[in-house]
């Protein structure tokens, strides 16, 4: 670019909805052709400064400017005629469409006399050309809706280069993908850096944010607190100016915590989850969960790694009631659970943490104090009628012991950040009495802060003897928290290693299926 003046400069950038302060003062610089990420805690007002800057959201004051231009309060049609793309992590693609008519959707070439005919030979090569100048690989005539996550993420990105952007914003780009697609994702982040794009890179995943950017910006609770080269700084610097305070990192966690290998006294407490020759069914109706079998014994952390869509979900769901069990056997503590109910399951001992918290997990617009008692709220009734007294001295000592913030038990919980929204569904599944946590994604989409606290929390359960089966896509996460690490691929474990053997170079191949072997 031509410009001498940044891509982007947010100065001194004030937004409130209601009471609540979004933005204080916030700033954000970022050169062109650079990768510049944006880090913060969840709730730090990352999301909101990129909203504004996107035309979605006028600021209450301060100056936005791109490449000089002052355009604060513009339109989003103002930000697309500008170059700048924002992809955000849930995807808005057709599925029934090719990638190439995806791609020119709402700008679509047209041919004929009266240019009312779809030119779709124009419009597979303007995916090719695309494909050549950005390196991110796609089949222009495949449905996007049989892509992997990796692939369709590929086409967001391409739908936004189509519409002429050169400055691209990522809204927590890897958080659906696998240890490859991540790799290859970055290896895609430089190629367009190194050809003139200007990426703003919104991120909790400090490794991430270490191999690829440039820069750094850091905000904590609305405003701006740090600017970082990157070359020059570490995780844990990041981290501290995130939080506040010093963080312990999940790489470092196992080595300052009683992470051990998976033990002969661990061995000893006994099984509390028995899963016998399982058959799972998908949506779709095809074989998910094939065949498992699977023992959680007291006192550990049984990791399972994969690829997301070997059967994980699928896995999770039967064992916590949601999902119809085709064949086989779930023992919970010695009694068949198989015939239980949700409800039932849990009076039997059974916690779960569901991957998608929003789905699964929360009712947004219950308050914080009602979405902590989801499921037991007979346990806070009299007579039919909710207690709320005693509610309120139950949500408080929960939202203490939990750190949820904001505090007040009344807001609504799609008025909390995702992290805190995650702290009331681990608040709620882990604040009774209970022998078995499934833990499915519990850090997805939370930042440093709340990873370490929610780390420790599964942690101190299995120190008291609990069992706890962990899903997660983030290998890190599984080799800092697992005694043992058991490898899902097409719904079968290929591999179950010990602590001492698990690696990401081992765990890797198993997870692609270039090796396996019936554990």
């Amino acid at each position: 670019m031509s410009s001498a003046a940044p891509a982007l400069s947010l100065r001194d950038i004030w937004k409130s909805f209601g009471p609540v302060v979004a933005n204080a003062g916030a700033a954000l610089e970022v050169e062109a052709g650079e990768i510049h990420a944006l880090v913060g805690e969840n709730g730090a007002g990352k999301s909101t400064l990129m909203r504004l800057l996107a035309g979605l959201s006028a600021p209450d004051s301060g100056s936005i400017q791109v490449e000089g231009r002052d355009v604060t309060g513009w339109s989003p049609a103002d930000a697309i005629a500008a170059g700048i793309g924002m992809v955000h992590q849930h995807f808005m693609l057709v599925p029934t469409l090719s990638v190439a008519e995806n791609l020119v959707l709402g700008r679509e070439p047209r041919r004929g006399r009266l240019r009312s005919t779809l030119d779709l030979e124009q419009a597979r090569r303007d995916v090719e050309r695309l494909v050549h100048e950005s390196g991110l690989t796609v089949e222009p005539d495949a449905l996007v809706g049989d892509l992997p996550v990796g692939v369709a993420q590929r086409v967001e990105i391409l739908k936004a280069l189509y519409r002429g952007a050169h400055i691209l914003i990522l809204d927590e780009p890897t958080a659906v993908l696998s240890p490859p697609e991540v790799t290859d994702f970055l290896r895609v982040l430089r190629t367009l850096r190194d050809t003139g794009t200007t990426v703003v890179l919104i991120t909790h995943k400090l490794d991430e944010v270490m191999a690829v950017s440039d820069r750094i910006t850091v905000m904590r609770r609305g405003k701006t607190v740090a600017r970082l080269i990157t070359r020059e700084t570490s995780p844990a610097a990041i981290a501290q100016a995130m939080v506040g305070r010093e963080v312990l990192l999940a790489g470092e966690e196992s080595a300052a915590t009683d992470n051990r290998a998976f033990s002969a006294d661990a061995e000893h407490q006994g099984s509390l989850l028995s899963i016998d020759h399982l058959v799972v069914s998908s949506n779709r109706g095809t074989r998910a969960v094939d065949n498992l079998s699977l023992e959680l014994r007291g006192g550990e952390i049984l990791g399972i790694a994969g690829v997301e869509g070997n059967g994980q979900t699928e896995l999770i769901e039967a064992l916590a009631g949601l999902r119809k069990v085709e064949s086989g056997r779930i023992t919970l503590a010695g009694r068949d659970v198989g015939p239980l109910t949700v409800r039932e399951r849990e009076a039997a001992g059974l916690a779960h943490i569901p991957e998608d918290r929003h789905r699964r997990g929360l009712i947004l617009d219950y308050t914080l104090a009602e979405n902590l008692i989801l499921g037991r709220q007979d346990l806070f009734s009299r007579h039919g009628l909710l207690d709320r007294a005693a509610l309120q001295s139950y949500a408080g000592k929960q939202i203490a012991a939990f750190d949820i913030r904001p505090t007040d038990a009344a807001a609504p919980a799609r008025t909390l950040s995702g992290g805190n929204q995650q702290k009331i569904v681990i608040a709620r599944e882990m604040g009774h009495g209970f022998k078995v946590l499934l833990a499915a994604q519990p850090t997805r989409g939370v930042d440093v802060g709340a990873i370490e606290f929610i780390h420790r929390q599964l942690r101190e359960a299995r120190d008291s003897g609990k069992g706890v089966l962990l899903v997660s896509s983030e290998l890190t996460e599984i080799l800092a928290l697992a005694d043992r690490v058991a490898v899902l691929f097409r719904g079968r474990i290929v591999a179950m290693l010990p602590r001492s053997a698990a690696s990401a170079e081992a765990i890797g191949p198993y997870m692609t299926g270039a090796r396996g072997a019936a554990a």
